[in-house]
């Protein structure tokens, strides 16, 4: 069974072409995504996603600042029949693709737990446009898609460190380059 978004999307789809967007400080498309998500009911896996994103992928004490929104966006809808605060969606997906990135959390998990898996774009010019395409590069080794292509954990890690933008050098991008 494949789970839909309003658009019709893939949800599994379209949460990791959010948050490998966030990876590519691709905001139009990042933002597009986040929405579609929340705008389809799933607005807590929403924040839990955004909320990994900040610690998987970006540098710093951006979680507080995620934290924090997902906190205004429980205010504002404490209480309120219909769901608001969209706006809290969109700003922290704003600051996590300005953020600088770092995939160091990330790695050191997987490199400690999953060793044996491992071997040690443009800006939508018009993102009103509906439906937008799912990226090439959200087909990895987390979707279906992405398996049935032949995709691997080492690609994963290579591709997706490539990409960080902004991106400052992590401990353990020697291993993955």
């Amino acid at each position: 069974m494949i789970v839909r978004t309003v658009r019709g999307y893939d949800f599994f789809e379209v949460a990791s072409a959010m948050q490998k967007a966030v990876r590519r400080a691709d905001a139009s498309v990042a933002g597009y995504f986040a929405l579609e998500l929340w705008t389809s009911g799933y607005r807590d896996y929403v924040w839990k996603r955004l909320y990994t994103i900040s610690a998987e992928d970006c540098y710093g004490l951006i979680t507080k600042e995620i934290e924090a929104l997902w906190q205004g966006h429980e205010l504002v809808n404490k209480g309120s029949k219909e769901p608001k605060g969209r706006i809290f969606v969109s700003k922290a997906v704003i600051l996590l693709c300005e953020c600088r990135k770092c995939r160091d959390a990330d790695h050191l998990q997987n490199f400690v737990y999953d060793k044996e898996l491992v071997d040690a774009d443009r800006w939508i010019e018009d993102v009103r446009k509906n439906p937008i395409p799912i990226p090439v590069y959200t087909f990895d080794v987390h979707t279906r898609k992405g398996r049935k292509m032949g995709r691997t954990k080492e690609d994963f890690f290579r591709e997706e460190c490539g990409a960080l933008k902004p991106r400052i050098r992590g401990l353990f991008d020697g291993l993955v380059e």
